[in-house]
């Protein structure tokens, strides 16, 4: 019996969990080009539009949805950076931290 309880507490905390992740992401401000870290890394919110003779390391099909630091799906508009704490990037951004994601 305490077994059962143990599982249906543990599942009811997991979901709040989960509510409480999707809310808060709703409410994290989107990271904007002129925010001094972002500047300081070449955060562009389009990757299309990365000076690439100031960053070399910039190769096309880069953006933050492959890089290893994206906290979403791929397939997210936008998602968390660690960098960037407390804001979100665009899926389609880059800047010069990027980092292949592996697989």
């Amino acid at each position: 019996m305490a077994d059962r309880r143990d599982f249906i507490r543990k599942t009811s905390l997991g979901a709040a969990a989960l509510f409480a992740g999707r809310v808060w992401a709703a409410d994290v401000p989107m990271l904007k080009e002129t925010d001094p870290q972002a500047a300081a890394l070449g955060y562009k919110t389009n990757a299309s539009e990365v000076d690439k003779a100031k960053y070399t390391k910039f190769a096309a099909g880069q953006k933050c949805a492959n890089c290893a630091l994206f906290q979403g799906k791929p397939t997210d508009a936008a998602g968390v950076c660690p960098l960037y704490a407390g804001k979100m990037v665009a899926a389609n951004a880059w800047c010069s931290a990027y980092n292949k994601k592996a697989g």
